[in-house]
């Protein structure tokens, strides 16, 4: 593809060199670079691509976008200086792969928690009915059944628009995908035209990027700022922050909600541990799924797939038979009667979520027994937090390690203790072995007895100073329990 055609729609602060080009491919890893290729110099978060610039030249770029010309440049490449280098990769890639998102219904899921839920359980509903639809998720990135482990929440831009040209080329007509706020962050959503997006809600998480909650919340707003007068805004009326990321859009706004009034309404009948009876949009339907916290996403699915004309009835049988995400509250019981919960939960908010959702349904002649970590490198400020919500809705709590990554276990364990009340401190253990702690509260618990394993759920490993290590908790669970993986 010519350069010019890639550069048509951007803005450009200078342009030194031809831009008739043949631009053989994209890349902002110099070390990816081959011939005829266009480098785009970025300033990331720990690393400046305008280094590179040089390397990238040697290997056979000839053309670099970036922020700052270099002092020298040289007359067989060209020079694209842009002010903002994230924002153009998206948009100029966008182009290259022949603007995929103008080719099929795209919908972002965006918010602290529900995000992965949502998003899958929108692309089974989608795929029952029939369609080809592609999945950018935390767990994998999917086109129909073919299937990706994902690197991060949102890939980066170049990647998600080689993926969304490949759904394209496979006949997908709509694609689900999370949007995280370090991707809209970080424009990693540029050259993406959005048929609508989807706001869950807004608690604790990140602020060791976004520094402060307000620039999270800015962060998740911005994405709905960007949605055009064609598409949808649907956000989660219990969230107090839905109205604000409402208020720029010229999306159509729409709301869902569990407890008010809003456009889609949905109420929990009764609760058991095998599934919810729910009144949803005024007809119940029985569903697999435990806890309000998943009604709502329910009901998000439902909202979306109406928004995308598809007919109500024939949604609301689907969802009846839809079964819940991997490690989204995926329950394991013991031969002799002990339940066990693995779950993603690793927010205070969502910790609490699921928590309730074991409220919901437990007798009171059990025990609760929680096993809980916080991540290494991350929001050291929710580590406490976490250790409050656990030990509020718990019997018993085991503090153990999660993904230390590059800290101390022991170090991350002793933030959460920091959040042990006095009245508490006589139900909880620290263990900084993972599967030692699992293996004690099997060992504490009695048959009926709820054991909730939170932090990693699908995940199946543990990183610990950069490097992963196999570790899943369901197969721990399993092992204690005796049954086969």
């Amino acid at each position: 593809m010519k350069l010019a055609k890639l550069l048509e729609h951007i803005g450009i602060v200078e342009c030194i060199g031809e831009t008739d080009r043949e631009v053989a491919g994209i890349q902002f890893d110099s070390r990816k670079i081959t011939s005829y290729n266009l480098f785009v110099a970025q300033k990331g978060v720990s690393v400046d691509g305008h280094r590179f610039i040089d390397t990238a030249i040697e290997k056979g770029a000839t053309a670099i976008v970036c922020e700052n010309l270099p002092e020298e440049t040289k007359p067989e490449v060209t020079y694209v200086q842009v002010e903002d280098s994230n924002k153009v990769l998206g948009e100029i890639a966008a182009v290259f792969y022949g603007s995929p998102s103008l080719k099929m219904k795209v919908v972002g899921v965006t918010g602290t928690n529900g995000k992965t839920s949502i998003a899958s359980l929108l692309h089974k509903l989608f795929r029952m009915q029939g369609y080809n639809v592609g999945l950018l998720s935390t767990i994998s990135y999917k086109i129909n059944e073919k299937e990706e482990v994902a690197s991060h929440t949102t890939p980066d831009s170049l990647k998600i628009q080689q993926l969304m040209a490949e759904m394209v080329e496979a006949g997908c007509e709509y694609c689900f995908m999370e949007v995280s706020s370090h991707a809209i962050d970080q424009q990693r959503i540029a050259g993406i035209q959005f048929a609508g997006g989807i706001f869950t809600n807004i608690t604790h998480d990140h602020l060791d990027y976004h520094k402060t909650f307000a620039e999270y919340i800015k962060a998740k707003k911005a994405f709905f700022d960007g949605l055009t007068k064609d598409a949808f805004a649907l956000v989660n009326a219990d969230d107090k922050n839905g109205q604000v990321m409402l208020q720029n859009t010229k999306a159509r706004k729409l709301t869902y909600s569990n407890r008010t009034m809003a456009d889609y309404r949905c109420k929990a009948m009764e609760s058991h541990f095998d599934g919810m009876l729910l009144n949803m949009d005024g007809q119940e339907i029985w569903t697999r799924f435990v806890g309000l916290f998943n009604a709502s996403n329910l009901l998000a699915v439902y909202a979306t797939a109406v928004e995308l004309k598809q007919d109500k009835n024939e949604v609301l049988t689907i969802i009846s038979n839809l079964q819940s995400v991997q490690g989204r509250f995926e329950t394991i019981r013991s031969e002799d009667g002990k339940y066990a919960i693995v779950d993603y939960a690793h927010t205070p908010d969502a910790l609490k979520n699921v928590l309730e959702a074991i409220s919901e349904i437990r007798t009171r002649n059990e025990q609760v027994i929680t096993v809980v970590g916080a991540g290494g490198d991350r929001d050291k400020t929710k580590r406490p937090e976490m250790a409050q919500e656990a030990l509020a809705a718990s019997d018993k709590v085991i503090l153990t390690s999660d993904n230390p990554r590059s800290e101390d276990p022991e170090a991350i364990i002793k933030d959460m203790e920091a959040g042990v009340e006095p009245q508490y401190r006589n139900k909880v253990v620290s263990i900084v072995s993972r599967r030692d702690a699992i293996k004690t509260a099997v060992m504490l618990a009695q048959p009926g007895d709820i054991i909730l394993i939170a932090g990693k759920g699908h995940e199946d490993y543990q990183e610990v100073n950069g490097v992963k290590h196999h570790f899943d908790d369901r197969e721990e669970v399993r092992n204690c329990f005796g049954l086969k993986n």
